[in-house]
């Protein structure tokens, strides 16, 4: 038997940073994630597409976009483990085009966006010139969305954590949970660990943990999210271009590497899973693409899915369960799950501790019952 103050279970992005903020947070705590799969973050970290937009979610959502930016523009915990550390930011900008049917919806992004302004075919084509003559009928753009590097991000969480004393432990699936004395029992098919205290960062899984904690679950949804590459047209400098998709949400286009990430922007309900595209739904928003950019899709470079896992009211559930002593949940991340991780982990290690919202939340008006689980209990 391992003990440990604080068991995360869970080391993609939302469990790793929660894990490396407390350690930053509080000397001589013992931390040690638990994470199912051979590697970090294989599941939905590895496999986003991360942009920081400012306007994306609901109020709460973007009040942690909000204390996250500055975070991610120079980020603490990188002084400590990178030799020359910079922001996690770089430039992208996003255009969401209108085709003739979100005249609501469109009307709306303009007035209640921060930075989102309206323009015509023209402004629109020096941006992406690949678009097809009358393919929309309107256009939104944020110049102020950025590219995070997820990557970086998470081996900054991941560096600092065993810096700081914690440990991760890989395949190390979660299979029975039950409190004894003040302390919780985990087994594990890396063998046994107990602590008083217990994190649920198993994203889709984390509804499942719960039941084995004996909890009742809160209802948290995997969405699939599908998406190909695609090798750009012949002169086409994609690099340059913005995330480009539809205001619908029925497909978008994000530059990635020289080539066009492309998806149907599903949110099929699936059981949590190693997530696989469905065929037909990759090929329906690919030909949706291509009604939009002048272009042919012959060939995909390659493809995939991620799991995009919300809470019923699409908030984050951050904070201690009523109904079980020592039971902390860290879920519903959904699409937000990136670009609100900084300050999401710093308000986990604040609640763990004990303290006050953190002042970067507070400031912005954020309170913590908003996240509290406790509102579907």
């Amino acid at each position: 038997m391992r003990s440990a103050d604080i068991v995360v279970i869970g080391a993609g992005m939302a469990g790793a940073s929660a894990a490396a903020e407390i350690l930053a947070a509080a000397e001589g705590v013992r931390v040690l994630v638990l994470e199912g799969e051979a590697r970090p973050g294989y599941h939905t970290t590895g496999r986003s597409a991360a942009c920081f937009i400012q306007n994306y979610g609901n109020r709460s959502i973007r009040q942690f976009n909000a204390a996250s930016r500055p975070i991610l523009e120079a980020h603490p915990l990188a002084a400590e483990v990178e030799e020359a550390p910079g922001s996690l930011l770089s430039p992208r900008g996003i255009l969401q085009l209108d085709d003739g049917t979100q005249g609501a919806a469109f009307d709306e992004l303009l007035s209640e966006g921060d930075g989102v302004e309206a323009l015509d075919e023209t402004a629109v084509r020096a941006l992406v010139p690949a678009l097809r003559p009358g393919s929309f009928a309107r256009a939104a753009y944020e110049a102020d969305a950025m590219d995070i590097d997820v990557d970086r991000l998470h081996q900054i969480y991941l560096r600092f954590l065993k810096r700081a004393g914690g440990e991760l432990v890989c395949d190390a699936r979660v299979t029975a949970l039950r409190r004894e004395a003040d302390v919780w029992h985990l087994e594990t098919t890396a063998g046994a660990f107990e602590a008083p205290v217990i994190v649920n960062a198993a994203g889709a899984w984390a509804d499942r943990v719960a039941v084995q904690a004996g909890l009742s679950p809160i209802g948290l949804q995997p969405l699939r999210r599908s998406a190909a590459l695609l090798a750009p047209r012949d002169g086409w400098d994609v690099g340059r271009w913005p995330l480009t998709g539809d205001l619908g949400e029925r497909w978008y286009m994000r530059p990635d590497a020289g080539r066009m990430m492309v998806s149907p922007a599903d949110a099929d309900l699936v059981e949590p899973q190693d997530a696989w595209p469905d065929d037909m739904v990759l090929a329906e928003g690919l030909d949706r693409f291509a009604r939009v950019f002048d272009y042919e899709v012959t060939r995909l470079e390659a493809s995939w899915a991620g799991l995009r896992t919300f809470a019923p009211d699409k908030s984050l559930v951050i904070g201690f369960d009523p109904a079980a002593e020592g039971f902390f949940w860290l879920a519903g991340q959904g699409g937000y799950g990136i670009q609100t991780a900084p300050a999401a982990a710093r308000l986990v290690a604040a609640l763990l501790l004990g303290r006050d919202v953190p002042p970067e939340l507070a400031a912005l008006g954020f309170e913590a019952e908003s996240a509290a689980p406790a509102r579907f209990r």
